[in-house]
């Protein structure tokens, strides 16, 4: 294959022109009802948006979670989290009450309390579901109606069953469950469906409420000139309906148990690799298949946001394969991936690919050679850049999305002055320190404003900070601590935060940098 990118068309990212963005997950949204939701607070963060001059936001993957609550563990590849269905649509459409929602006014709004959280939304849903099987008045009916016949089969009627299933087995994992559910055998499958068809509906229609305040959102932000940019994890969850309901897509045998797992070498997260624990997926299934699943999950991420951001990109040229059963990820090995063939596979049903590589890691020339054969933008995080003698803000491609750091790295402020739970030595952040002084020519009270100004400066076609770098925060306000699983995915910024100054420094930035913004609705 032609390898020469200067023959090639611009990317979906090029297209869009020179684009100035902030990545802020929905949970971290302000609001009232104890995390961020895709209604009335993210359509109040649009419009901070387009008074900043922003082009873009970048989400987390919004897919429902377990244990964790990492929304890179999703129970399923299809459908959304019900956590982040605003309330207060509900209420005006009369599928609850005002008095409903009084008790979750009485959550945290500083940070996320998922342990308060999901019991008492979760009863919420189930009340709004109730009301809306039970009284057609709402008139969502029609819509409801072509959600079940466009999903269902794909991937909404096993979700039900799934998440039903989960829920009389305390939450476990599906491996663990009664055989006849783990070996889904059509004839208790079929009692299961007749005696709670009631449940069933409602967890199909609180994915549809979903679904439906989704695409008002994504609609909104349109008409507002904002890209919203999605996020996919390369791997599915063992525990997901996904594995459950199609076992033969991944590397597990009948009961659930697979032969090795994901995840990477020791790298600069953790001296031990990361041990992500998913199932590897049966490539020469998915080969035989034209990759079909792939081509449909793609295909349902763009329907959900216009670009859409592959974490673990590297994986599709060769993956990290580590034994079940292994204490860290030391011992793995390096197996070969689909590499070309997946991805002419997808143009060929899609076109240009609305996708952005995650090429973070231990690259090879083979990974870099396989996302420039299909013209996929890669990332550059700058907080691993500016420590290097060799960086050159002029070398990071056009072709790129450059940020300050992301949702896996401290806040720019916390990365520069180090809060002593580091894996960097003492050298590494001195020298951090003094590249990143050097790079900016800014000081330490405003690197998190200099690291934008050198991020918004560069050639790549979009340039992201999260949204604690906007606000100057520190440490405090990290979101996750990868190769840990407690207090993470917490933050939350607060309303009165983003004052009128805010604001207006974010727009002097964008200005500064020259970025436009773009309504995405005429990128063709």
């Amino acid at each position: 294959m032609n390898t020469n990118t200067e023959t090639k068309p611009d990317s979906y990212l090029q297209k869009m022109g020179r684009q100035a963005g902030v990545a802020m997950h929905i949970t971290s949204l302000p609001g009232e009802h104890g995390v961020g939701d895709i209604a009335d607070c993210a359509r109040n963060f649009v419009d901070q948006l387009v008074e900043m001059e922003l082009g873009v936001w970048q989400i987390l993957p919004t897919g429902p979670t377990a244990y964790g609550d990492s929304p890179y563990q999703p129970l399923s590849a299809f459908a959304g989290n019900p956590m982040f269905i605003g309330l207060n649509p509900l209420v005006r459409a009369g599928l609850l009450d005002d008095s409903d929602t009084a008790a979750m006014r009485d959550l945290p709004r500083d940070y996320v309390d998922y342990g308060r959280l999901i019991p008492a939304k979760q009863a919420l849903l189930d009340k709004a579901a109730e009301r809306f099987i039970s009284d057609t008045g709402h008139g969502l009916g029609a819509g409801y109606d072509d959600f079940q016949h466009r999903y269902g089969e794909r991937w909404l009627d096993d979700y039900a069953i799934f998440r039903l299933l989960k829920s009389m087995h305390d939450q476990r994992a599906w491996p663990e469950w009664d055989q006849a559910y783990v070996h889904r055998e059509p004839a208790a499958l079929e009692k299961l469906r007749n005696d709670y068809r009631l449940d069933i509906e409602k967890i199909k229609v609180t994915q549809f409420l979903f679904e439906h305040q989704w695409q008002q959102f994504r609609a909104y932000a349109e008409n507002n000139g904002i890209c919203l940019f999605g996020d996919m994890p390369i791997y599915i969850a063992l525990d997901s309906s996904d594995a459950w309901a199609h076992p033969q897509r991944l590397l597990i045998d009948r009961d659930g148990q697979p032969s090795h797992v994901a995840g990477v070498p020791p790298d600069y997260f953790s001296e031990d690799g990361q041990l992500w624990g998913n199932p590897l997926y049966d490539w020469d299934y998915h080969k035989e298949t034209g990759y079909r699943w792939w081509i449909e999950r793609i295909q349902h991420a763009a329907n959900q946001t216009p670009l859409v951001r592959i974490d673990h990109f590297r994986g599709f040229e060769a993956y990290w394969a580590v034994p079940h059963g292994a204490k860290t990820a030391r011992d793995g090995e390096w197996i070969k991936g689909p590499g070309d063939s997946l991805f002419v596979a997808m143009r060929e049903a899609m076109g240009t690919l609305p996708i952005v590589a995650e090429d973070l890691g231990v690259i090879t020339p083979e990974v870099d050679a396989l996302r420039e054969n299909h013209r996929l933008p890669g990332m550059v995080v700058l907080q691993f850049e500016v420590g290097n003698a060799d960086f050159d803000i002029a070398s990071v491609n056009e072709n790129s999305v450059c940020y300050t750091g992301t949702h896996d790295n401290d806040t720019t402020l916390g990365w520069f002055h180090s809060n002593g739970d580091d894996t960097r030595s003492p050298e590494e952040i001195a020298q951090n320190q003094a590249g990143a002084l050097q790079h900016t020519g800014g000081s330490a009270e405003t690197l998190a404003h200099d690291m934008i100004r050198l991020a918004f400066s560069s050639k790549a076609a979009l340039a992201v900070a999260p949204m604690q770098d906007y606000l100057g925060l520190g440490s405090e306000a990290r979101l996750n601590v990868p190769g840990t699983t407690l207090n993470n995915w917490r933050w939350r910024m607060q309303a009165e935060q983003m004052q009128p100054d805010v604001l207006a420094s974010v727009r002097t930035l964008v200005r500064e940098g020259g970025r436009c913004n773009t309504a995405q609705g005429q990128i063709k």
